[in-house]
């Protein structure tokens, strides 16, 4: 049974289905533009390709608070 720790509610098992599959995807790396990045561990990102290594969310490259603070960044850096 591949859901085994999910036990009740349909809203759950989506929710949970939703982020094994964030945390098993490729993302495009932001030096090589190859689509080789993968989780190595928790919060910890790798490019196969060129081996570079970032930070990001436990579960999914990206976040929202991580998104909101690199166009923070970036608008003061215009400034």
């Amino acid at each position: 049974m591949a859901n085994s720790s999910i036990r009740y509610g349909a809203s759950i098992r989506k929710r949970f289905n939703e982020v094994k599959r964030e945390k098993r995807e490729l993302y495009k790396c932001d030096l090589c533009s190859q689509m080789k990045v993968k989780r190595i561990s928790t919060s910890i990102w790798k490019c196969k390709h060129c081996g570079t290594v970032y930070a990001g969310g436990a579960y999914s490259m990206k976040t929202s608070a991580g998104e909101n603070a690199k166009s923070v960044i970036e608008a003061l850096a215009k400034k």
